[in-house]
C-alpha cells in the first residue's frame, strides 16, 4: 500500500500547473492525503474516477484545507477532533478566528489502521499562533492519537509545520527562535515520538539530511537550503508492516514536496 502526503499550497494553483496529475500518473498512490487545499468540492476541476475523494475544507474560503483521496473505501470517516477533545481545551483565545474551523484534520478508518492527515496551524512569523502551538494544539492533538492508538494502530501524517532537530533543516543556528523551530515546537514533535510514535523516515535515514519546504525567496530550493516538516508517523506495532519511507524532492508544483511510505500487510 502506498500513501503519500502533500502540503499543495492551493489545488487550484497546482492543478494549472498539471503537477498534481503528473504526480499521481507517475506514482500511482493508493491513498494521497493533501494539506493547504485552499478550496471547496467543486471549485477545481479534476478527474478521477479511481479515487474516493474526502474533503474538510476550511470555512474561510481560499485558506487551508485538507482533502483525502483514497483507492479503499474507509470504514468510517471523520473531520476535526471528537468532542471530548473539543470540549476539554478552551479554543476561544486564538485571534485568527479558531483552528477548529479551518478544515485541519481529517480521520479515515481502515482495517488495519486509522489514518489521520493532519494541517498543522503555523506560529505566524512573530509567533503570535505559538502560544495556540504550545498550549493547545500540540497537546490536542497528541491526545486524539492516544486516544486513538487504544482501539488501533494509527498512521499520521502531514504538515506539522515544525522540524524537529538541527539535522531536520539547513541552517538551524539561524532559526533557533523562529517560527518553525522554537523549543516549544520542537516539543510537541518529541512529544509524538515519546508517546511511541515512530517518525518513518529517521526510522530508514537516522542522519540523512533532506529537506520538504523551501522558502520562496532567495532560490531557496534551487540552493536546496530547506526544513523537513512535513512528516508520516506510525503506530509501533505497525513497524513489522513498514517497508519504505521517502521523500520526492524532484517533485514541482508546490514549495513542499510530498513525503510517502509504503506498507505492507
Amino acid at each position: 500500500m502506498k500513501l503519500f502526503s502533500w502540503n499543495i499550497n492551493g489545488l487550484r494553483a497546482v492543478l494549472k500547473k498539471g503537477a498534481l496529475q503528473e504526480f499521481i500518473a507517475t506514482e500511482q498512490p493508493d491513498i494521497l492525503c493533501l494539506q493547504e487545499t485552499k478550496a471547496k468540492p467543486g471549485q477545481a476541476e479534476f478527474d478521477l474516477p479511481e479515487y474516493l475523494e474526502l474533503w474538510n475544507s476550511a470555512e474561510r474560503a481560499g485558506y487551508s484545507g485538507t482533502a483525502i483521496f483514497s483507492k479503499y473505501q474507509p470504514l468510517n470517516t471523520t473531520n476535526g477532533f471528537n468532542e471530548t477533545i473539543n470540549a476539554s481545551y478552551d479554543w476561544s483565545n486564538d485571534q485568527y478566528g479558531g483552528p477548529l474551523n479551518e478544515g485541519r484534520v481529517q480521520t479515515a478508518e481502515f482495517e488495519p489502521f486509522y489514518l489521520v492527515n493532519v494541517y498543522t496551524p503555523n506560529s505566524k512569523r512573530d509567533l503570535s499562533r505559538l502560544n495556540l502551538r504550545e498550549t493547545l494544539w500540540d497537546p490536542a492533538f497528541l491526545e486524539y492519537l492516544k486516544q486513538l492508538n487504544r482501539l488501533k494502530p494509527v498512521v499520521v501524517c502531514g504538515d506539522f509545520n515544525a522540524a524537529h532537530t538541527p539535522l531536520d533543516l539547513a541552517r538551524p543556528k539561524d532559526n533557533q527562535h523562529n517560527a518553525g523551530f522554537t523549543s516549544e515546537e520542537r516539543q510537541g514533535i518529541k512529544n509524538l515520538i515519546s508517546s511511541g510514535f515512530i517518525d518513518t523516515f529517521r526510522y530508514f535515514y537516522p542522519s540523512v539530511q533532506r529537506y520538504t519546504w523551501w522558502s520562496h525567496w532567495g532560490k531557496a530550493r534551487e540552493r536546496n537550503v530547506g526544513w523537513r516538516i512535513d512528516y508520516f508517523f506510525i503506530s509501533e506495532s505497525l513497524l513489522p508492516h513498514l517497508k519504505k519511507a521517502e521523500i520526492y524532492e524532484h517533485i514541482p508544483g508546490s514549495d513542499h514536496c510530498p513525503v510517502g511510505i509504503e506498507l505492507e500487510f
